[in-house]
């Protein structure tokens, strides 16, 4: 009985199930396969069995027959209905939910029966009352799993074959399921340990592997389990007909984790830059923690481009990636008007580190640099709402933090700010690009010296506390020609200042709270300017002349402060029997005072002969931190922040509280009276404030500008009030207004589901916002071409909702709104600077189709803004999307159709048009 143990080590061995195709070492097998010692039938279940039969429990085998024993731990198996040990045919027989378990191996199956003397073993089905085929054999060996009709294996040779096997197997670095392989072969043979040849399999990634949606049917293929399937002639099935996509042979890796590839590129034509290919390249993880991605672009006209992509991380140390995209860009052919040869380049830098992983230190960057056309021009990431934005930006930083007391924190920052609209690319000359080379910054906390470190603070004295902070900059402004040469760095400045905040604070009268400060300024510069009058030749207007004088030189300034403030809470209640219980309305007044003496001995003077007048000037102006104010500075501001809720009673009948519903999230008055202004001493009144209403699916946030003074007829203003002036009290001078609303489906409500929905459709717009742009789709859903995931992650678990759609009652849609108004009359223009309402939306037929789109409409310029369409179908193991700009500057066209799976997204089909 012992021997019986071999059989089961068989089964250990007998793992197979994962893949496709026929080929060999040397070439194709061909099947049937002709065995002699492995060929075995299957022995018929005696009638008697019951009357024989043992319970159905585990036992072990002790006895060989001689042979040395092979199996190195006792066998379990046990059966529903009955096991038997026939002595004289020297097997044992288990039927009906059969079961054996032997280490980390397990068989299920309607039957098996074990040959302790050849070493043989067979799983089968049974049938049922009606006559159907029941309790397919289910073997499973660690992670690995198979799914067949029947198995035979024998362990002499160490052979087996199986009979219409159904398997899946992780590939790359998706998860097991949709992201799979799976694979049904009629027959399977079991070569070696690590060989296993197939016969009219069917290779997919659908989760139906009986009735697959689309399948490679491979007619003999070679598998070596978790490295590869090479397979012989194979052709594309789709809905079980067979396409004109095949090969004479085929190659699918199957390596668990990442590995070195090639990425197939696109094939297609460009009406300006003829036929290309496009994404091509190679694919190397060349650590644990860190790959490389090597794709480039090939048109016929000679126009190219190509692409490095790095993505880096280490668990609880550091997370990032480095791309760069260069791209040299032929319009038309060499000879013609239109011909013209530019090249645009952009590199993206991102890299984030744990918090855990040094709590008193911290290096982090954002780099997005590079051509300032590279978005609108790039011949592979046309993204729509990219080309939309007008501003790109970086910044990478270091920051240390000495936690003994007192703490120090320290920075070292390098920033960049690139202006990237039509109007600054089309002056060659404008410095569009502004850049800190490096930004260096320390602060202490604060110091309370008449104060124990730990103890609580009472009185003016006890709660005197001062600081030091110092900023230091060398600042530079340059253009797109002189960006990253040696120019840019001709007009750097170079600056410090250093400052010294000293404050304290108490109460009056309980409910007035006083504020008491001043701070002193020392800046530094090392380079600063004189300036004198030259007279023009031959009685022609002079000129100011400036001189820069190289050296260090500083200038020191300080102020004076105080403010006192309160709240005031005042609620109207109208009764608990009423649907508003109560309003309840929030002030804050604070009134501030402000003195800051004229540094008049930084300035110096020059005679213009011209005019005969004394100009003053001071060397420090047009240095980093600018000139020391001339005059003294002596004003008295007053604001006033509302907050206004009601109390509102709960439709829910069970709650014990009413529902807070705020009616003005702030509302902000503010406005300055200047004791040194000689006239005008009354600031504009500043008005601004917010709210969210309905639920929160519509937030309203407004600004405007007022002035109680009247202008002339040159729009200056004039020491005059507007009403008496024959106006209202105030003048309105500007005015802005941006409203944003949505609504769905689901009543105006959100629920938790539908807020997790959110999050994985929010990574479609992760691409656009770590560029700069918008995370939404107002301007229009992103086409990122280089994005090879092949979409596993589209509409995910979304088959439950296909097979059991709930459209009976409602079609799933989404709306969104934004309005957005500027309005100056300053100087009487009264005008709009922008004015525009944009609009976007989605609207699911039905399970599978889903339609969108975005657009909007400039009241000023009086057009449409960027409009895309967009239909996305979803073909089960395919998706299909077409996405299309009816008109303007950036009008286009895109249609694809591809496997989901990223194992095999090179089988698509893509095209597109170019602006």
């Amino acid at each position: 009985m012992q021997s019986n143990k071999h059989l089961f080590l068989l089964l250990a061995l007998l793992f197979v199930g994962t893949f496709s195709s026929l080929a060999q070492e040397d070439g194709l097998i061909p099947l049937p396969i002709k065995a002699e010692k492995d060929t075995i039938i299957a022995p018929l279940f005696p009638d008697p069995a019951k009357k024989d039969s043992i319970a159905g429990d585990s036992t072990t085998l002790n006895k060989n027959n001689g042979k040395k024993p092979l199996l190195l731990d006792k066998i379990k198996y046990k059966a529903k209905d009955h096991v038997k040990l026939s002595q004289k045919e020297q097997k044992i027989y288990l039927y009906n939910e059969a079961e054996i378990y032997y280490q980390d191996t397990e068989l299920k199956a309607g039957m098996i029966i074990m040959d302790y003397v050849k070493n043989e073993v067979y799983a089968g089905r049974i049938k049922d009352s009606l006559g159907n085929y029941t309790q397919l054999p289910y073997f499973k060996q660690g992670d690995n799993e198979i799914r067949p009709d029947s198995i035979r294996f024998n362990f002499d040779t160490q052979k087996a074959l199986i009979w219409n096997s159904r398997t899946e197997q992780q590939a790359g670095l998706g998860q097991l399921g949709s992201d799979a392989m799976k694979v049904y072969a009629e027959i399977t043979k079991k070569e070696n340990d690590s060989v296993y040849f197939l016969h009219e399999g069917k290779l997919t990634t659908s989760a139906d592997t009986i009735n697959p949606d689309y399948y490679i049917r491979i007619r003999k293929a070679k598998f070596v389990p978790k490295k590869k399937v090479i397979a012989g002639f194979s052709n594309l099935y789709i809905a079980d007909v067979p396409t004109p996509v095949a090969l004479p042979f085929a190659y699918f890796p199957l390596t668990v984790g990442r590995s070195a590839g090639l990425m197939m590129p696109t094939f297609g034509n460009d009406p300006d830059r003829g036929y290309f290919l496009q994404n091509g390249g190679y694919y190397v993880p060349f650590s644990e923690f860190a790959d490389i991605t090597l794709t480039g672009d090939f048109y016929t006209n000679g126009s190219y481009g190509f692409r490095t992509q790095s993505v880096y991380t280490k668990r609880y140390k550091y997370r990032g990636n480095v791309n760069f995209r260069y791209e040299n860009l032929v319009t038309s052919q060499k000879g013609f008007d239109d011909y013209s040869n530019s090249k645009v380049w952009n590199i993206q830098i991102s890299h984030s580190q744990d918090t855990k992983a040094s709590p008193n230190s911290r290096f982090s960057a954002s780099v997005n640099l590079g051509s300032s056309s590279y978005y609108q021009n790039s011949l592979n990431q046309v993204n729509l709402p990219l080309t939309q934005n007008n501003n790109l930006s970086s910044s990478i930083s270091y920051s240390k933090t000495f936690p003994a007391y007192p703490s120090v924190n320290m920075s070292l920052t390098a920033s960049h700010s690139q202006n990237t609209s039509p109007a600054a690319r089309a002056d060659p000359d404008l410095d569009n690009i502004q850049m800190t080379l490096p930004t260096f910054q320390a602060s202490m906390e604060r110091i309370f010296p008449f104060a124990k470190k730990d103890g609580i603070k009472k009185g003016v004295i006890q709660n005197i506390n001062f600081q030091y902070d110092v900023n230091a900059r060398n600042s530079l402004t340059t253009n797109d020609e002189d960006f990253l040469k040696a120019a840019m760095f001709d007009n750097a400045l170079v600056g410090a200042k250093h400052r010294i905040p000293i404050s304290t604070n108490f109460k009056v009268a309980k409910f007035f709270s006083v504020t008491m400060g001043g701070s002193y300024e020392d800046v530094w510069a090392l380079e600063t300017y004189t300036q004198r009058y030259e007279l023009g030749d031959d009685g022609a207007i002079g000129s100011v002349v400036r001189d820069t004088i190289s050296g260090f030189d500083r200038y020191n300034k300080y102020n004076m402060s105080a403010s006192i403030g309160t709240t005031v809470y005042g609620t109207f209640n109208f009764g608990e029997d009423k649907k508003i219980q109560a309003l309840r309305h929030v002030m804050r007044p604070s009134l501030s005072y402000g003195y800051s003496p004229s540094f008049d001995q930084f300035y110096d003077e020059y005679l213009n002969n011209d005019t005969g007048d004394v100009v003053q000037y001071s060397r420090f102006e047009g240095t980093l931190n600018g000139a020391p104010s001339l005059g003294k500075s002596n004003s008295l501001s007053f604001s006033l922040a509302n907050t206004l809720e009601a109390k509102v009673r709960d439709k829910d009948s069970t709650a014990t509280e009413p529902k807070k519903v705020p009616i003005l999230s702030n509302f902000n008055i503010s406005t300055g009276y200047n004791f040194e202004s000689d006239s005008l001493k009354l600031s504009p009144l500043r008005i601004n404030g917010g709210t969210n209403i309905l639920d929160n699916k519509m937030s309203i946030n407004f600004s405007a500008g007022l002035d109680p003074y009247a202008i002339d007829n040159n729009g200056s203003r004039i020491e005059k009030f507007n009403i008496d002036n024959g106006g209202s009290l105030f003048r309105l001078t500007q005015a802005n207004i941006n409203i944003g609303y949505s609504i769905d489906s689901e009543t105006f409500g959100r629920k938790k589901e539908d807020e997790e929905e959110d999050e994985e459709e929010a990574g479609a717009y992760d691409y656009v916002a770590q560029s700069g742009g918008r995370d939404d789709d107002l301007f229009g859903r992103a086409d990122n071409f280089d994005d090879r995931r092949g979409g596993d992650d589209y509409d995910r678990d979304k088959d439950e909702d296909i097979e059991n759609p709930r459209y009976a009652t409602k079609i799933p849609w989404n709306f969104r709104l934004a309005y957005s108004a500027s309005y100056f009359n300053s100087a009487r223009q009264n005008e709009f600077s922008s004015h525009s309402l944009m609009f976007s939306g989605d609207i699911e037929l039905s399970p599978r189709w889903k339609v969108g789109g975005s657009s909007g409409y400039d009241f000023k310029n009086k057009g449409f803004t960027l409009t895309q369409l967009r239909f996305e179908r979803d073909l089960k193991s395919f998706r299909m999307n077409f996405n299309w700009t009816p008109f303007g500057q950036y009008s286009r066209w895109y249609f694809f159709i591809g496997i989901k799976s990223s194992i095999l997204s090179d089988l698509k089909w893509e095209n597109r048009s170019q602006r």
